[in-house]
Formats: C-alpha cells, sequence, structure tokens
C-alpha cells in the first residue's frame, strides 16, 4: 500500500508540474491534471497488482515507475488537448461576440 501512496503523490506532483509549464494553463483549471495523472496512475497501479505483476524478482518496478510514467503521460496529453480545444472554442466565442 505504500507504493500506491508514493504513486499518487509523485503524479499529483507532475500533474502541477505540468500545468504550471503550460503556457495555456489559464484556459483550464489547476487541478485537471494533476487529477488526470492521479487517476491514471492509481488505476495503472491498481491493475498491475491485480495482474500479478508486482513485488516480484525482475518485476518489482512496475508497480513503483510505470503508474508515475502513464500519469505524467496522461497529464500531458490531457493539457495538449485542452489547450488547443479550450483556445479555439474561446476564440471562437469571442469571435461571435464581436460581431454582434
Amino acid at each position: 500500500m505504500l507504493s500506491l501512496t508514493i504513486v499518487v503523490l509523485a503524479t499529483a506532483a507532475a500533474g502541477f508540474i505540468v500545468w504550471a509549464n503550460d503556457k495555456r494553463h489559464t484556459r483550464y483549471g489547476m487541478g485537471l491534471p494533476a487529477g488526470v495523472a492521479v487517476a491514471v496512475g492509481a488505476l495503472s497501479w491498481i491493475i498491475f497488482m491485480a495482474a500479478g505483476l508486482g513485488y516480484k524478482p525482475g518485476l518489482t518496478w512496475i508497480p513503483w515507475v510505470l503508474p508515475m510514467v502513464l500519469g505524467t503521460a496522461a497529464a500531458i496529453g490531457t493539457v495538449i488537448y485542452l489547450g488547443r480545444a479550450r483556445t479555439r472554442q474561446d476564440t471562437k466565442r469571442l469571435t461571435q461576440a464581436l460581431r454582434l
């Protein structure tokens, strides 16, 4: 259970770092990338542990490192998608409002 706690804390930190480094981070909430990273990290940890990949010689790194990598990648993907989509939607709405 300690490994799940570490995965959650590390992925939350990675999500906040991803948010802080995004140039369009004002378009969405601060907790969104961290929440996505924690959800993906915790879910992948549960799946890896249920699959029996944890606490075996040679496979111990899988439930520790891989969920952190997957959570960080999910946060990056979310930021890239939402940053572009929200910017496009905001520009479209602003253009419509200015035409009136």
